[in-house]
């Protein structure tokens, strides 16, 4: 069983899984810092500096009004529709992050699979016949 458990962890797909989830955990750090640090200021500032976050509608009498929404959530019920529109608002943005990242990898990847220098064989075998022809006498 020690044996087949060591051949399945060392399996290549395995450790390519456990690689691409440690980097895809430290990018989507880098992204939510991107958005959080970055974006949501900016978004901020254009709104006149308007918080979603704090917009909540009270479910329960007991809920006091002009509390921030973290203090009203502890009085009783409530909808916090801000919070929702925050984190939609929040998601659009990395994944539009995410999209234009991964459009650019891609673009270097088909970049480097394409080699100018390189002829098709074809192409290659084409000129060869031309160039023979072109030596040979006309009649």
């Amino acid at each position: 069983m020690l044996e087949e458990f060591k051949k399945f962890a060392l399996r290549g797909n395995v450790v390519d899984l456990a690689v691409g989830v440690i980097i895809g955990a430290a990018f989507g750090a880098i992204v939510n810092s991107a958005v959080q640090d970055l974006f949501m200021p900016v978004i901020g500032a254009i709104t006149g500096g308007l918080d979603f976050s704090n917009y909540y509608i009270p479910l329960s009498s007991k809920v006091q009004a002009g509390l921030p929404y973290v203090d009203a959530k502890k009085q009783g019920a409530v909808i916090g529709y801000g919070q929702f529109l925050t984190l939609t608002l929040n998601f659009v943005i990395v994944a539009f992050v995410l999209f234009l990242v991964i459009r650019a990898m891609n673009r270097l990847q088909h970049a480097e699979t394409r080699k100018p220098d390189e002829v098709p064989a074809d192409v290659k075998l084409l000129s060869e016949i031309r160039d023979i022809l072109a030596t040979k006498p006309r009649v």
